[in-house]
């Protein structure tokens, strides 16, 4: 077992800003840590370059805003840093259901770890292309005899052991390019994370997850789904449209430069016609040398709502085909900087005909409030949960950072989640 750092980093690496956070593990044993044993103790923000929708398109661009990203982190946290997590998404991610069984050789005997690597091996042995990896391996229950709905079967008895799984691939081209473009940047890849996964560890409760729930991060230019009942992951997709789009609608429409429409969108903008104020109006800078003119709060809205309404079609179509429409009990959350647009929560609940709520990260527990008070904000919860997700496999000492076997890595990823 190799050396232990005393920080967790999570590493988000998305379409318009790269983000890094640093947190210290304080008090107790590494191996009984405190329920909010985690401080934030840097973050760092930079501009993302040299990637689109999640995939590598100028590696050293990419490689000069992680590092601008690390360094002020580690600037402010006082520290360097060797390992990080990292979130991965993108159109190239794809995911299915699959299903194990195997017998229990010997009647009257416990279950043990054994037949769980043994079951769990059966349900991914599925047919892949050579150019795809498996990145996720989520047990959803498994099945004792004829007893269903067993999330540990550990120390159970029966005569035959299945369980139901969601597997996460990726391809292993752009996967690799992330990892190169981390390694380029003088640091280690601990794991990578689907980001919704990561978004869910940061803001669901367990209730929630429990009950069904539909978890929507809009990113800057992708919007990553994860579908939650019965306490597991049961269907996770990409959409490859997110909030860059808001922002070239802007810029388009009102012919204006991007850092302009950015702006306004934040400050101004609003999803739904009819809560913009009609009798507020704002200047537009012009592009060039072209003169700012006066433009309603009406008109920029009337822009954005077709977008929104658009990826909110999409979100709902997700729902429906992967058959939950009925099923996600505690509704709907969203998150990531998208969802920071005004209004989007009321579209949103009116399209999807569900209870809609934005999502911010309480994983940190009140540091989080004195430290950082930023990353309550929904653009932080893939980071946030990239770092207590680290946490997580952290407790229980399944690091294999530099292990080339995809077994091991597996099998950290199983325990961590029992």
């Amino acid at each position: 077992m190799g050396r232990r750092e005393k920080n967790i980093v999570g590493l988000d690496i998305g379409s318009t800003k790269v983000c890094t956070l640093i947190a210290a593990v304080r008090g107790g044993t590494q191996r009984n840590q405190l329920e909010n044993g985690l401080e934030p103790v840097g973050l760092g923000v930079a501009e993302s370059k040299g990637l689109k929708r999640g995939a590598i398109v100028n590696l050293e661009a990419a490689v000069e805003s992680i590092k601008k990203s690390v360094h002020e982190a580690e600037t402010m946290a006082g520290c360097e840093v060797e390992t990080v997590y990292v979130g991965l998404s993108g159109p190239h991610v794809r995911s299915f259901n699959s299903r194990g069984v195997t017998p229990i050789p010997t009647r009257s005997r416990e279950i043990d770890s054994e037949d769980v690597r043994r079951v769990i091996e059966t349900a991914r042995a599925v047919a892949l292309a050579p150019d795809r990896e498996i990145i996720h391996i989520l047990p959803q229950e498994f099945i004792v005899d004829d007893q269903d709905g067993i999330g540990d079967p550990l120390g159970m008895f029966g005569t035959r052991l299945e369980v139901n799984v969601h597997i996460v691939t990726s391809s292993t081209t752009a996967a690799q390019n992330i990892i190169t473009a981390v390694n380029r940047s003088g640091l280690l890849v601990g794991d990578t994370v689907l980001e919704p996964i990561a978004a869910g560890e940061a803001i669901l409760t367990e209730d929630e997850k429990e009950l069904g729930s539909v978890l929507v991060d809009i990113g800057g230019g992708k919007t990553n789904l994860a579908i939650y009942h019965h306490g597991g992951v049961r269907h996770t997709v990409v959409v490859p449209l997110g909030g860059e789009l808001f922002t070239n609608d802007i810029a388009v429409g009102l012919r204006t430069s991007i850092p302009e429409a950015e702006w306004l969108k934040r400050e101004q903008g609003c999803a739904v016609s009819s809560m913009a104020d009609n009798d507020k109006v704002f200047e537009v800078a012009g592009v060039g040398s072209r003169h700012p003119r006066a433009v309603a709060q009406s008109v920029l809205s009337d822009i954005l709502q077709p977008r929104a309404e658009e990826i909110v079609h999409l979100v709902r179509n997700e729902i429906r085909a992967a058959g939950y429409e009925r099923q996600a009990g505690a509704g709907v959350v969203l998150t990531g900087g998208g969802a920071m647009l005004r209004g989007f929560v009321e579209l949103a609940e009116d399209i999807l005909d569900m209870p809609v709520r934005i999502g911010t990260s309480t994983g940190f527990g009140e540091s989080l409030l004195e430290k950082t008070p930023q990353l309550m904000g929904p653009e932080f919860a893939t980071v946030t949960g990239l770092v207590l997700y680290g946490e997580r496999r952290r407790k229980t000492h399944d690091f294999h950072e530099n292990s080339n076997s995809g077994f091991k890595k597996f099998v950290s990823k199983f325990r961590s989640l029992l």
